[in-house]
């Protein structure tokens, strides 16, 4: 017979679990979540293994990629242009995380398929800023930022909460790895390093805007309702700890900061939560 506390301890990570996983795969479409492939394009253990899996750092990190894409104005006008993103912000975020997932470590054909399918949306997405200049979504250097966005703010994600940072080389060997996707995707440049990564944020600054439609997107953003009330003090800290991560530049931009007292708070709270999950998931 177990002991109380080791029926304990089993019951919370079974909730725990369950309460992520209904997060991110849409249980009444069937969805579930995506199991590890021996024929994954990349290895079990290599750097873009770890960083995609630690669902802390991936939400984090994806939200301030959010945050940082928003900010060029034809990233912008595609989601403002094309998006749900008013009414099914979960849906976005289980579409996105559903995609790295399966290209990250589903079986290769599923990956491509997904490849493939992103692709063909991007292709039928298009319009016109309103300056009257025009966008497409398959732009390349358009998925560029879309793509070094989402690498960095990952990396910056686990670098602060994952389980053991990665290494220079290591960092490098991410991007490395996560350009294989960028790339079947059509974005060009693709950073393969660290130091390209920082050198095309650093080219794609001046492209960079806010007005009213950024600041309404963001505002939808970070208030969305959580999905459960036990969701809703983790989403907070999580969208806390996203701003967080953001370049002061970026935080500039958005007019928004963590005051400096409660930097701990957020930090501390936010790598809890980070080691609560992992023990949730073994």
């Amino acid at each position: 017979m177990p002991s109380l506390p080791s029926l304990l301890a089993r019951q919370a990570k079974s909730r725990l679990v369950r309460e992520v996983r209904a997060t991110f795969n849409d249980i009444d479409r069937g969805e579930k979540p995506v199991p590890r492939s021996a024929d994954a394009l990349f290895p079990a253990g290599s750097p873009i293994a770890r960083v995609h899996g630690d669902v802390t750092s991936m939400m984090a990190g994806g939200v301030a990629a959010l945050l940082l894409q928003m900010l060029h104005p034809k990233v912008l006008a595609g989601v403002w242009d094309h998006s749900n993103f008013r009414t099914d912000m979960l849906g976005r975020l289980r579409r996105t995380a559903r995609f790295i997932a399966v290209t990250t470590y589903g079986a290769r054909a599923d990956a491509e398929r997904a490849i493939a399918r992103v692709s063909a949306i991007h292709a039928h997405v298009g319009g016109t800023l309103p300056d009257g200049t025009p966008y497409r979504a398959d732009d390349p250097r358009l998925l560029a930022w879309v793509h070094v966005t989402e690498a960095t703010m990952f990396l910056a994600a686990w670098q602060r909460y994952g389980r053991t940072p990665l290494t220079a080389a290591e960092q490098d060997a991410y991007f490395d790895q996560f350009a294989t996707i960028a790339e079947r995707l059509g974005a060009d440049p693709v950073p393969r390093s660290r130091a390209e990564a920082d050198r095309l944020i650093g080219a794609m600054r001046p492209e960079l805007m806010v007005d009213e439609r950024t600041r309404e997107v963001a505002d939808l953003v970070l208030g969305q309702r959580a999905r459960t009330p036990l969701a809703a003090p983790v989403q907070q800290l999580t969208f806390a700890a996203a701003v967080d991560l953001l370049p002061d530049w970026a935080r500039a931009m958005h007019r928004r900061r963590t005051p400096a007292l409660a930097l701990p708070i957020v930090r501390g709270g936010t790598a809890g939560v980070a080691r609560t999950l992992r023990w949730a998931f073994g």
